[in-house]
């Protein structure tokens, strides 16, 4: 990829964002690689489930390649286990949500194609987290909308249903 100042170079959206338990390292971003992806890893400690909502992305697929330990991604309801050296597509629209359920931590590289999703959506995220207590849900949705997300809400149970 080419750097600011024409050279060939290596990570060059470098950026880490630590919370909630994960480390999300960015490594390229749309405006690297002329729009058409953007390139993540992301590490996930030992009996971690994904802080948020399942979610559908809307203007992209997902791409995830097993590194170090194993995640679970239900997809469609599908549970699907991705561990080192496999590699996981998650079309756009599809329902998904992750979790570790191992005892070892697990390590990922996301490749988003086209590249709508990058870094800003993990500022985003960090800044609704470090206000104190749970994130607003509204808002919390509103800003996965804005990056080509949008959150499944779990399907109304008998009993939700009855105490309405």
């Amino acid at each position: 990829m080419t750097g600011p100042t024409g050279k060939i170079s290596t990570n060059n959206s470098e950026e880490l964002f630590k919370y909630a338990g994960l480390e999300i390292r960015f490594l390229l971003t749309s405006s690297d690689c002329n729009g058409t992806m953007s390139v993540f890893e992301f590490s996930v400690p030992a009996s971690f489930k994904i802080p948020g909502p399942a979610h559908r992305n809307d203007g992209y697929e997902e791409m995830i390649y097993g590194l170090e330990g194993t995640l679970t991604w239900t997809v469609n309801d599908t549970d699907v286990q991705v561990g080192p050296g496999q590699a996981l597509c998650i079309p756009r629209g599809a329902s998904h949500r992750w979790a570790n359920n191992g005892t070892v931590p697990a390590k990922q590289l996301t490749v988003i194609s086209p590249g709508v999703m990058g870094p800003e959506y993990f500022r985003e995220v960090s800044q609704l987290l470090s206000a104190g207590g749970p994130p607003n849900p509204a808002a919390m949705a509103e800003t996965m909308r804005r990056h080509g997300m949008t959150p499944v809400l779990p399907a109304p149970t008998a009993e939700s249903t009855r105490s309405q």
